[in-house]
């Protein structure tokens, strides 16, 4: 008898799959790690293949997390880009393309809630202010789960790094 396959928290990312972004009634497996050693996983339904950071900033960028998060430290801070660059020992456009690809990913999940919630401009505006006065305060389990969503597991994937 075979083993019960283990709990998979990623979400089919194709637009045409019919359970795209659905937490309920997908099919997912694991199928290896691609070249940058992230995870790849296999839709049973529309048969496609996908990788756990589609859809975060860190999807095709080439980055160690520990680098990308000590330059989200740098910039939240407010050093500019060129110490930034300075003290990650980074290309400064490289910094700049960060800078630019996290504030695009902010703007979507911002409109996001403003669309598709309903949400006025000033909620979304007092929503990141709780987030961020809210996240020192989190159990351990929440804490689990935030580090799972900045990982591109859930479609509200980037939300943690919108609320700096």
């Amino acid at each position: 008898m075979a083993r019960p396959r283990g709990k998979i928290s990623a979400v089919c990312q194709n637009k045409e799959c019919a359970f795209y972004r659905r937490e309920s009634g997908k099919d997912l497996v694991k199928r290896g790690f691609n070249r940058a050693r992230t995870q790849r996983y296999f839709c049973l339904h529309c048969e496609t293949y996908l990788v756990e950071t589609k859809g975060t900033p860190m999807y095709r960028r080439r980055l160690s997390e520990r680098k990308v998060k000590q330059l989200c430290e740098l910039l939240v801070e407010k050093n500019g880009v060129r110490s930034a660059a300075r003290l990650t020992k980074l290309n400064k456009n490289t910094v700049v393309n960060w800078l630019n690809n996290l504030a695009e990913h902010a703007t979507a999940i911002s409109d996001y809630l403003v669309k598709n919630l309903d949400l006025s401009t000033y909620e979304v505006d007092e929503f990141w202010a709780m987030v961020k006065k809210n996240k020192r305060r989190l159990s351990p389990t929440a804490r689990r789960e935030i580090a799972k969503a900045t990982r591109g597991r859930t479609p509200a994937s980037s939300a943690n790094l919108t609320s700096s």
